[in-house]
Parts: C-alpha cells; sequence; structure tokens
C-alpha cells in the first residue's frame, strides 16, 4: 500500500491517494482543489479509484470532488451530518472568502461510526468524529488514520464555526486515542504526526488526560 499526498488549492489542504501499486485499486481522499494534478496522477499510475472520501463538507476539503468522480467514477463518500454543509459549500466559499467552486455532486453513500469497507484485502474502518463538523470522520487502515480537521499535529481543527463544538471534538480525541500508539496520523493540514506523539504534546490532549 502506499499513499501520495499533495497540497492543493488556497488553504493547503492535504489530499491523499491510497492505493495498491500492484493491483492498481485505490480510493482519493479530500480532493479540494487542483484536480488536474489529482487525476495526472491516477492516470500516470494507472489507478482504478473506487472511492472519494470526504472527511467533511467544508469547502476547501470537497471542491475537486466533481472532477475527480467524473473522470474514474468513483463513489463519493460521506457522513450524512455533513450533507448540509456540503451541499452548501460553493455558497460558503464565494460568500465568505471569495473563491469559486463548482456545486459538487451527491454523495453515494453515507456512512455510520464504525462503519468498514474491504480494499486491499484490508479493512477500511470509518470513525465519526464531530466537533470540527457535525458529520467529520476519521478513516483507519492498517496503522493509518486520517483524521481530516479533527487532529493535526500540535493542534486540532476550528470549533468556532458553524457546526463547530469544542466539546465534541475533545471527545473525538478521547475516541481515536484508544488506536494504537504507534498509529500514523495524516491530517487535512500541515505534516503527518504520531498518535503517541499529539497524546503527550497536543495541548488539546491535556485537556482529557
Amino acid at each position: 500500500m502506499k499513499i501520495k499526498k499533495f497540497e492543493v488549492g488556497p488553504l493547503l489542504v492535504n489530499c491523499y491517494i491510497v492505493y495498491d501499486e500492484i493491483k492498481k485499486d485505490g480510493f482519493v481522499i479530500d480532493p479540494g482543489d487542483e484536480p488536474d494534478i489529482i487525476l495526472d496522477f491516477i492516470k500516470e499510475e494507472g489507478l482504478n479509484i473506487k472511492y472519494i472520501i470526504c472527511t467533511h463538507g467544508h469547502f476547501d476539503h470537497i471542491g475537486a470532488v466533481k472532477e475527480i468522480k467524473e473522470e474514474t467514477g468513483a463513489n463519493i463518500i460521506l457522513h450524512k451530518a455533513d450533507t448540509d454543509i456540503y451541499r452548501n459549500s460553493a455558497q460558503v466559499a464565494l460568500q465568505f472568502f471569495g473563491i469559486e467552486i463548482e456545486t459538487q455532486p451527491d454523495p453515494d453513500k453515507f456512512i455510520d461510526d464504525e462503519e468498514t469497507l474491504m480494499i486491499f484485502n484490508k479493512e477500511l474502518k470509518f470513525i465519526h468524529t464531530p466537533g470540527h463538523s457535525p458529520g467529520s470522520i476519521s478513516i483507519y487502515l492498517d496503522g493509518y488514520l486520517f483524521t481530516g480537521d479533527t487532529l493535526f499535529a500540535g493542534s486540532v481543527g476550528r470549533t468556532d464555526i458553524i457546526g463547530g463544538n469544542i466539546g465534541q471534538l475533545l471527545n473525538s480525541l478521547n475516541k481515536i486515542a484508544t488506536l494504537p500508539p504507534d498509529t500514523i496520523v495524516f491530517p487535512g493540514h500541515g505534516p503527518k504526526t504520531k498518535l503517541e506523539i499529539e497524546k503527550k504534546l497536543n495541548p488539546f490532549y491535556h485537556e482529557i488526560f
């Protein structure tokens, strides 16, 4: 299994392509912008993209979903609690940030907490981690955790926005703290980290432990 990261868009969102280098199956997490560079990599590697997974519905994480969907036919996955945020993302991007994105296609599948899918003969697990948004999810696969804007290296996502809730976020941090300590964390912004490092040094974990 390989993981390719792109920093896309004006807010430098981490978009990840996770794929099996032998079978060539893969999925994309948070294609927020710059679809051309994402699609160029998919074509160069000859990948069969099965899923487009949105960790949440904010515009900076979903801005290129439409283009990736059109080119790959992949199923769009979202937690249902972020449906309104997802559908209103184009309006919010223009009104508050002056950024134009297209209205994105409806999700193909709404996932629930602890729901799993099989890919690469491995279990892909969805963990509902609200706080930054009502439907934020983290994705666990084979020792790797993709946290969107729930957990960053040394920080967390904002909760002072519509749908944000610091109490829920702290509960979500507590929830993912039960994963193995050597879990590699790939956040929605910034560098990767390890769960054991965040539990020791992240000031928001100090609110819990």
